[in-house]
């Protein structure tokens, strides 16, 4: 199969590919937006360990007798984001496979749906996080906010990206010109 076939044509599989390569670019633009808004609205206590790093110093401690330091916190938070990010990405860019069209309420789905499956649920149940009516609203509707830039960034960057690879031109040697 050539390179052009797979990124251009309106097969199955071209709309496939388009759609995960479009998303986990998407959705690691996503994640970066949501770290960095992150830094400026509180989404935790200061003291507060995220789920994350709950997450990699039960793994630290299972492998090196020892949690993550202090000063390698924020390194492995990403370590885990970045890749979480991506693989939401992957899956909502194949989810929107045959539509090109921007469409932002479909990112803030995307972004409140993450947060909720997330954060309101998932993570309280396994302990990783206090139950929701534990946590102030305030911090609450920071993480909420945080998330639904990650899904309007994951969709505008998908959709552009998308759009670009669907008009790309190959040569007969599979190099860009």
């Amino acid at each position: 199969m050539d390179t052009e076939k797979i990124l251009r044509d309106d097969a199955y599989v071209s709309n496939s590919a388009r759609g995960l390569i479009s998303g986990v670019l998407g959705g690691l633009a996503g994640i970066a937006v949501k770290s960095l808004v992150e830094r400026f609205l509180p989404v935790r206590k200061v003291e507060e360990r995220s789920a994350q790093i709950k997450i990699l110093d039960d793994i630290s401690t299972r492998f090196t007798g020892g949690p993550i330091s202090v000063e390698n916190e924020a390194i492995a938070e990403q370590l885990v984001n970045f890749p979480v990010g991506a693989s939401i990405g992957a899956a909502y860019g194949y989810g929107k496979k045959d539509k090109d069209e921007l469409n932002l309420t479909d990112g803030v789905i995307l972004g409140s749906s993450t947060w909720f499956s997330t954060h309101e649920t998932s993570l309280s149940l396994l302990g990783l996080e206090k139950k929701p009516t534990d946590i102030p609203l305030k911090t609450q509707a920071n993480e909420l906010f945080a998330h639904v830039l990650f899904g309007v960034t994951t969709e505008l960057v998908r959709s552009y990206a998308n759009e670009r690879l669907k008009k790309r031109k190959f040569n007969t040697h599979n190099k860009l010109h």
